[in-house]
């Protein structure tokens, strides 16, 4: 480039554009002296010494264009950068504005339209496209979920490992979810235990003697409409939410064993050829006598919250949904324990049916054709799965034999061979693809692709097969790397960014920093267990635990000064 002068510069700088000058701050600083004095001699003279001078200035203004031009076409990158990343968020005037425009419009359907988003056609004609209702209906189920991974205690330095961090008060207020807040009311906590050894799914804590339960963990909740929520739902939801697995994947493993009956663990299933995996069915029903926070089944705790709930809201004339939800291994769980609520009836009440509906991300397979025909036909409970094409989570177990496989092959192998591993996928599937999103960037990490937020996203997104990826609600992409690293690196958010602010440490008024007592928190529901089982009052003794309850939280929670 050649260089320009300074009587050329003024009429040269206005053409460029504004916005450079915004994004890189430009540097007039003067041209490096040289390296030697200049001194003059008989042989150099003083116009010399002038064109020197001249050059100097003209390589220096030279210097300047060229940064100017550079300034330029980075800022005119960033800017298409952004208007193209603009243009994958849905507006306000914009037809699907989901959440942003034309959502409000589509959630005051919901009262009229809540039997139809719970599958009561099996989401004919929702799917492709994408009804925004459905799908707004989807994500806020999966938050729920969500948040049983964001309240597990997973730090095994923290002597509440495998706990919940937040009481069942202002659960979801800790955790950021003002809606659910307003929405909904957790009514109990679910805690399992099991046989088998699942160090991702119950982390074992390292404070010995001191730690909360030598056997239990905390599996899920089981949370109530509010009035206002139900009036905008149309009526009274009960949301049961599983706790699945965050990252690894090893449990497919642990608990790829054979298909056993149901009904010889106790669920009331008359006919012997239903079954599940073996330890999908000992994890919801093993119990451990000597511990008081699963001295009953996680299968005893759900049955007996939500017969109470579904009793105590069809006596006051209301309709009644059961909505479950879990994702990866809370996945199977939701399935399980939504056909066992149907099986044990404990969805029916004062001569009134709750309809039962599955929201399953990313889910294996629970049983085989037997189970989903018991579950689809016979019980009518209605299951969407969301899956993501390229995750093997729901390709297992049943790898060979599974609903894909020629019907007499699987006849054979199931009627003839006795074949104990033939599995079977129940309700509708919900396919996305994590490649459709321009946000996310390539990768072989199989943990990401079965991300809970992840799915999230891309449900944000989906508008139908071979329609374009445009986020419809305006999501925060930033929560796909909550727990993973999927994100492009030019969003510029860090992977695997949560975490509690101190690790949950906080100060005493003596000055030392303390993890805080959570023991009464895990009390919760303990008392009114023993009530239901003794058959007395369930609402006097729900007072009289609440009352106690709110005694142990005083006197347990440590008082905490600012910093």
């Amino acid at each position: 480039m050649a260089p320009v002068s300074c009587r050329d510069l003024p009429r040269q700088l206005p053409i460029l554009p504004r916005r450079a000058t915004i994004h890189t701050p430009l540097s007039f600083q003067r041209a490096p002296a040289p390296g030697r004095p200049l001194t003059t001699t008989r042989s150099t003279s003083t116009s010399t010494l002038r064109l020197r001078s001249a050059a100097t200035r003209d390589d220096a203004v030279a210097s300047l264009v060229g940064q100017l031009e550079h300034d330029v076409e980075h800022a005119q990158y960033r800017d298409d950068v952004e208007e193209e990343e603009e243009e994958l968020y849905a507006h306000d005037d914009a037809p699907g504005g989901g959440r942003r425009g034309a959502g409000k419009q589509h959630q005051d359907e919901l009262p009229a339209r809540w039997r139809e988003i719970h599958g009561s056609d099996d989401w004919a004609g929702l799917l492709d496209p994408m009804d925004q209702l459905l799908r707004s209906e989807l994500i806020r189920y999966g938050e729920l979920a969500q948040a049983c991974y964001d309240a597990f205690d997973y730090d095994p330095s923290s002597r509440y490992c495998g706990s919940c961090k937040y009481s069942r008060r202002d659960f979801f207020e800790r955790l950021g979810m003002p809606g659910a807040a307003r929405g909904y009311a957790v009514s109990r906590y679910l805690y399992a235990t099991s046989n088998f050894r699942f160090p991702n799914l119950f982390p074992q804590s390292r404070a010995g003697a001191r730690i909360w339960s030598q056997s239990a963990n905390w599996i899920g909740y089981v949370a109530v409409s509010t009035d206002e929520e139900s009036a905008r739902l149309g009526r009274r939801d009960v949301a049961i939410a599983w706790r699945g697995t965050v990252t690894r994947l090893e449990w497919v493993a642990d608990l790829m064993d054979f298909l056993r009956p149901v009904a010889d663990e106790g669920i009331p299933c008359q006919d012997p050829e239903v079954k599940v995996l073996s330890g999908f069915v000992d994890l919801y029903t093993d119990k451990d006598p000597t511990c008081r926070f699963c001295k009953y089944s996680a299968r005893e705790q759900v049955l007996m919250e939500v017969r109470r709930l579904v009793g105590r809201y069809t006596a006051l004339g209301e309709d009644v949904s059961i909505t479950v939800t879990g994702h990866s291994l809370g996945s199977a769980l939701a399935m399980l324990s939504a056909y066992d609520i149907a099986e044990s009836s404990a969805n029916l009440a004062n001569d009134k049916t709750a309809a039962v509906c599955v929201y399953s991300f990313g889910g294996p397979r629970v049983g085989n054709a037997a189970f989903k025909r018991r579950f689809e036909a016979e019980l009518g409970v209605k299951a969407l799965r969301v899956v993501n094409v390229h995750d093997n989570v729901p390709r297992m177990p049943g790898i060979l034999l599974n609903e894909g496989a020629p019907e007499a092959v699987r006849r054979v192998a199931e009627g003839l061979l006795r074949v104990p591993w033939c599995y079977h996928h129940v309700g509708v599937e919900l396919a996305i693809d994590h490649k459709r999103s321009p946000f996310l960037k390539d990768t072989l990490d199989p943990a990401c692709y079965h991300n809970l937020e992840a799915h999230l996203h891309l449900l944000d997104g989906y508008h139908g097969h071979g329609e374009r990826f445009v986020l419809a609600s305006g999501r925060d992409p930033a929560l796909v790397n909550k727990a993973c690293d999927f994100l492009k690196d030019h969003h510029g958010v860090p992977p695997c960014w949560r975490q509690d602010e101190n690790k949950g440490m906080v100060r005493g008024r003596d000055g030392r920093w303390v993890q805080p007592d959570r023991h009464g928190w895990h009390l919760d529901d303990d008392d009114l267990d023993d009530h239901h089982h003794d058959g007395r009052g369930t609402d006097d003794a729900r007072h009289r635990h609440h009352h106690h309850h709110g005694h142990d939280l005083r006197s347990h929670r440590p008082s905490v000064t600012p910093n």
